[in-house]
């Protein structure tokens, strides 16, 4: 669709508006943030994006709106996933919970802009090479494989433009407050925030190549791809925080992601034999995390009776051998 310059300028203005309401004044300080407020912006977050949606209905239909729709829960769904990433990348680095929001928020603002560039250039090509589209396609069948194999964004090993950055870089051990730099014994230094901050970047330089091209499968209207984008990691901060110590809890996530992404890889392969309705790729991926969720709750249940029983069994084997009486 044809997006007038107006619509664009206030999208912009918008996203600027949060970022700097985030940045410099909700969370100037540092903190650690509790799970309440992750809960209530986690909320907030999937509230707008579908808000946004909802707003693409009324001025210009289901057309449009259905396939931002399935572009928010792609992205959505793979924000889950790079959610225990980050929570590794963390750990690795020993970034103390205080700091945290701060590196995830730049973070993020990387990652808008960086995305922003991928998205008009995937938008250019496909728009001038047709062929494009089964390129797309291959490589979301092929990071759909690795995702079932449970290989997809596996490693703790710094991508290497990360590991470039850091290998030139005067670093220190020592925390500055929420300094990225700082001066030590009379020359500048990159604090370990800075460190993870470019390892975070460079992850989401690898997350993007999986997740625009899996949008692009269900719409190739740039404004619609760079919304849907922008609502997911606007609230990628806030899931992170109400996430990170449960994503070992969903444990058929990877597998219903890459349902997911080889039926939108199908999807691409087959658009010259066969154009789905825009609807069916909403209601397609709505009902795999139905079922990604029910699986997960269900067995996270069944464990925790299982340990509960066990332990009950330890009790009482402890009870007992107390109270036997010798021979």
């Amino acid at each position: 669709m044809t997006v007038p310059i107006w619509a664009w300028a206030a999208f912009a203005a918008f996203v600027l508006a949060v970022l700097i309401l985030d940045l410099f004044v909700l969370h100037r300080h540092a903190k650690a943030v509790s799970l309440r407020e992750a809960a209530t912006w986690s909320a907030i977050w999937v509230a707008a994006g579908l808000g946004f949606g909802g707003l693409l209905w009324l001025w210009r239909g289901g057309e449009v709106a259905q396939p931002y729709l399935a572009g928010y829960l792609i992205e959505k769904t793979l924000s889950v996933d790079n959610v225990f990433i980050y929570a590794l990348i963390f750990s690795m680095f020993a970034i103390p919970a205080r700091y945290q929001h701060r590196v995830l928020m730049l973070g993020i603002v990387g990652a808008l802009a960086m995305r922003a560039v991928f998205i008009v250039a995937g938008a250019a090509l496909l728009d001038s090479f047709h062929v494009t589209i089964y390129a797309f396609g291959a490589l979301l069948l092929y990071t759909a494989v690795k995702v079932l194999r449970g290989g997809a964004h596996a490693s703790l090993r710094p991508p290497a433009p990360a590991r470039a950055v850091l290998r030139f870089l005067p670093a220190t051990d020592a925390f500055h407050g929420q300094r990225f730099v700082a001066r030590e014994q009379g020359r500048w230094v990159a604090t370990p925030l800075l460190a993870v901050l470019v390892v975070i970047e460079a992850t989401d330089m690898i997350f993007a190549v999986d997740s625009i091209p899996a949008v692009f499968a269900v719409t190739t209207d740039t404004f619609v791809v760079l919304t849907s984008n922008v609502f997911a990691l606007l609230g990628m901060r806030a899931l992170y925080f109400l996430l990170a110590g449960a994503a070992a809890r969903f444990r058929y996530l990877r597998p219903g992601l890459a349902v997911i992404l080889g039926a939108v890889a199908a999807k691409l392969l087959l658009a010259d034999v066969y154009e789905l309705p825009a609807w069916s790729a909403p209601v397609f991926i709505t009902a795999v995390l139905g079922v990604v969720a029910f699986l997960s709750v269900r067995d996270s249940r069944r464990t925790a009776r299982q340990q509960a029983e066990s332990a009950c069994r330890d009790l009482n084997g402890d009870t007992v051998q107390h109270v036997r009486v010798p021979d």
